[in-house]
């Protein structure tokens, strides 16, 4: 190639990387919002025998009131794993994720045994969970 067709095929080709790239990326899964109403329903069905929704009542699992946001193995009176309690995690959209995809996955030695293979359920069941935490207040400015 002469130089004078190198410099007009590099806008092509710089188009056609874009593409590419654009392509790639929309095949990778991306958490969606998911429905808390539908949420709410299939935490019913599926959760609520050992999850209670408020806060300090604790069943075979723990309260999942305000669980969004926190740190693994926190929840007040609620004796947890050594494993859950050392894991450090923080219960956001991708960790809720893949916890409810598989549990021991994320966290080897868990004793939670059940899981949600659907990804939109665990969206939706993720969107109700985040309808049980509490707004963030600021804390409370200093005083002179």
């Amino acid at each position: 190639m002469t130089r004078m067709n190198q410099g007009a095929e590099a806008p092509a080709m710089a188009r056609a990387c874009v593409a590419a790239c654009l392509l790639v990326s929309s095949a990778i899964p991306a958490l969606s919002a998911g429905d808390p109403v539908v949420g709410e329903a299939d935490f019913s069905g599926r959760c609520a025998a050992c999850h209670a929704t408020a806060a300090g009542q604790n069943k075979v699992g723990p309260s999942l009131a305000s669980v969004f946001g926190n740190a693994s193995g926190t929840a007040p009176g609620f004796a947890y794993s050594a494993a859950l309690k050392s894991a450090h995690v923080t219960w956001d959209d991708a960790t809720l994720d893949k916890w409810l995809q598989n549990p021991s996955g994320l966290v080897r030695g868990t004793t939670m045994f059940a899981s949600v293979p659907s990804g939109d359920d665990r969206q939706n069941i993720i969107a109700y969970l985040k309808t049980l935490s509490a707004p963030r207040q600021a804390p409370p400015a200093a005083t002179p």
